[in-house]
């Protein structure tokens, strides 16, 4: 029964991530598109499936996944993460480097940009925290804290980018992928306890 559910949850979580990725493969919009722009979409869309995969594991709900081996994954899928962010802005500043500017700048006429920019320093951000952890020597507490806020901010953003532009992922899929994320984030908050954190004074 065990290995059963194992394998339904491996099973399920497979299709949340690939069927955004296949809807996205038969979008008209890649039709006489440039392989580099096809190369930015799908970066994005691959690193919005990244967001479903991140609180699963760090909160160990995948089985095989729990403890240790869990957070060492949540590393290396963060560093996934950051490469498909850093490989669909490039691509998109090699398809439209007006567009990209303005998008840092945030003077961009289109909302999506400003939220895919701030989820985008946010991803930077919270992989540096990550990477300068011991350096920094933050408390426990207080680098658990500002790591998830960051993450917080990262699926905020990324959600509100990915439902306000209309690219080349399919809409039922994508309402149903942030929907996913939202609900994984929340319910490995509410599990991990960050905030329930009291510090007793002496």
């Amino acid at each position: 029964m065990i290995l059963v559910r194992a394998v339904l949850i491996w099973m399920a979580l497979a299709l949340a991530v690939t069927a955004p990725i296949a809807m996205s493969a038969s979008s008209p919009l890649l039709a006489w598109r440039d392989p580099i722009y096809i190369l930015a979409g799908f970066a994005g869309v691959f690193a919005m499936t990244l967001l479903l995969v991140q609180p699963l594991l760090v909160a160990g709900y995948l089985p095989g996944m729990s403890g240790l081996r869990g957070r060492q994954a949540h590393r290396w899928v963060g560093v996934v993460m950051v490469v498909s962010v850093v490989v669909h802005v490039v691509a998109l500043w090699i398809t439209s480097p007006p567009d990209v500017i303005d998008a840092l700048l945030f003077t961009s006429p289109t909302p999506f940009s400003a939220w895919g920019v701030i989820a985008m320093w946010a991803v930077f951000a919270a992989a540096q925290l990550g990477l300068l952890r011991r350096r920094l020597r933050l408390r426990p507490h207080l680098w658990r804290r500002s790591h998830t806020a960051l993450a917080a901010v990262v699926v905020v953003g990324s959600v509100v980018h990915a439902m306000l532009i209309e690219g080349t992922m399919e809409t039922m899929s994508k309402v149903a992928l942030c929907v996913l994320v939202l609900t994984a984030t929340v319910k490995a908050l509410a599990a991990l306890r960050v905030w329930a954190y009291r510090t007793t004074s002496r």
